[in-house]
């Protein structure tokens, strides 16, 4: 094998479903969140699950569209602003301010931060409606029924549990009020169609399979429309009403990227819906036939991913007082750990539990005594034995066949995120097991040259198949060896690391005492 030989050759064996080294696009988003009080952890997990999602497509070499943001109308807006003494408007400029925050300190790299009350989000949300209103599908009528203010939805008595809301266990109020309604039953049999259509439409599979049931039940018309209070979009056919705050919220996926613009023209549909379980129904049957009325293509997946939950087994959730605020979290450990540990410990798509002491014992072991003290032991090589210059040589081929670089792929087109973290961290392992082996101490000449190199390369692949999850501390990595992290594409060339000069970066991650 050539002297400045990488990792090229084996990466271009490796096949995943479709062109994933495309030049085309990405797009994805979050739920935008209710800033009707603080974030908590679960917050920041969607974020982070979309982020690394983001990034990997980043390095994929697609051109990613990155959205998130917050929702920031109806009744619930208006009673907390009403408690902290605040108009709705000064209450949610504050309180975006909070979820900005998050996203910074927990190096959140969307494209677009939006919110609701941005004119230009309320024009196209008044476009939307009085489109699908000038295709027949909306109509004036009186709505009576149970609502719950928590999360914004009208529930039917078979929905309740125990004749309360099922989401907060809460009893609903009693409404009652002229409304608009949206022919939401038109759609019953369309959406059922794309469900069987697209393999992917909702994922995992058993929240499709859960749609799919509660369509069997029959679809009743949606009430889109409000009279009983007025913080909300004003419904451009008759000002008296406001925009139910569902309708409003998930417009901001089409405003977000500037409907009916070029921008949209290149992004939609949107490639990925990440959401948290409670709200599928709005995001698929509510937001698919809105979209059908409006003649707007559906997105391809909404992606469901579980619940953060307490040591006791519930949701962690605002209303029940349960939270962690991730924003504190944050400065007390290192962000990084944080995004590895609740990667690495939940299942994507399951419910997982959130606990400090697992956190500070996956940051010593698997962070700073695997992954940190394999960058420490190889940069010391390099200034030791080497003068701090990356010595040219051969990769070797037992320690590259350890990188299942195809498993690690395919694992992030499943979206299984944690299996893929754990193929990498195998790697990492892989990689102390061959310094202990080889004994590079004990070697000189070529010997010594093609370890130092293989390991220098192999530090390389690290930082990159790492930077969604870790990205400060991948930068780090990669700056060490004197490249920058780009695409897989530049990563993986032909031009080795031979000659290279390191940068000592001291310790990657410290270890942590509760």
């Amino acid at each position: 094998m050539s002297k400045k030989s990488t990792f090229l050759t084996f990466f271009a064996k490796v096949k995943i479903r479709g062109d994933a080294l495309s030049k085309g696009k990405f797009y994805i988003t979050t739920a935008i969140d209710y800033p009707s009080s603080n974030p908590h952890l679960g917050h920041a997990y969607e974020k982070l699950c979309a982020d690394v999602l983001a990034r990997w497509h980043r390095l994929l070499g697609k051109e990613v569209f990155f959205l998130t943001g917050t929702d920031e109308h109806g009744i619930k807006i208006m009673r907390a602003a009403e408690k902290a003494n605040m108009s709705p408007q000064e209450f949610v400029d504050m309180q975006s301010e909070k979820f900005k925050e998050l996203c910074k300190l927990w190096n959140i790299s969307y494209d677009r931060f939006i919110r609701t009350t941005e004119a230009q989000h309320i024009k196209i949300a008044q476009e939307i409606f009085k489109k699908i209103y000038e295709n027949g599908d909306i109509y004036l009528g009186k709505y009576v029924g149970k609502y719950c203010p928590d999360c914004e939805t009208f529930y039917t008595e078979k929905d309740l549990v125990n004749g309360k809301c099922p989401v907060h266990n809460k009893p609903c109020e009693i409404v009652s009020e002229e409304s608009y309604f949206f022919r939401l039953s038109k759609y019953k049999e369309k959406i059922l169609e794309y469900l069987e259509k697209n393999e992917l439409s909702i994922w995992p599979a058993g929240k499709k399979e859960e749609i799919r049931n509660r369509l069997k039940n029959g679809l009743l018309d949606l009430s889109v429309s409000r009279t009983s209070f007025d913080w909300g979009v004003p419904v451009p056919i008759n000002p008296k009403h406001v925009q139910y705050v569902w309708v409003d919220a998930l417009i901001n996926y089409i405003s977000g990227i500037d409907y009916p613009s070029e921008r949209f023209k290149r992004f939609w549909p949107a490639d990925v819906h990440l959401i948290g379980k409670d709200i599928v129904w709005h995001h698929t049957v509510i937001w698919w036939s809105l979209l059908m009325s409006a003649n707007i293509e559906l997105p391809k997946t909404v992606l469901v991913h579980g619940f953060i939950q307490t040591a006791g087994g519930e949701k962690m959730s605002k209303s029940k007082g349960n939270v962690i605020d991730p924003i504190e979290l944050a400065k007390r450990y290192n962000v990084d750990a944080i995004r590895y540990y609740l990667i690495r410990e939940i299942p994507f798509g399951e419910d997982g539990y959130f606990s400090e002491e697992k956190l500070i014992e996956r940051n010593n072991t698997e962070l700073a005594n695997d992954l940190g003290n394999l960058v420490n032991r190889t940069l010391a090589m390099i200034e030791r034995y080497f003068n701090s210059t990356i010595p040219s040589g051969s990769l070797d081929n037992a320690l590259k066949e350890k990188l299942r670089l195809q498993a690690i792929m395919q694992h992030m087109q499943n979206f299984e995120l944690h299996l893929a973290l754990a193929e990498i961290m195998q790697f990492v392992k892989a990689c102390n097991q061959y310094i202990n082996e080889k004994e590079p101490w004990k070697k000189q000449g070529s010997e010594l040259a093609d370890i130092i190199y293989t390991l220098a390369e192999s530090l390389r692949v690290i930082a990159l198949l790492l930077h969604p999850f870790i990205p400060t501390s991948a930068e780090r990595i990669a700056n060490s060896l004197g490249i920058k992290i780009t695409n897989f594409e530049d990563i993986f060339s032909g031009k080795g690391l031979a000659g290279n000069r390191i940068e000592k970066i001291g310790i990657l991650f410290e270890k942590t005492k509760r």
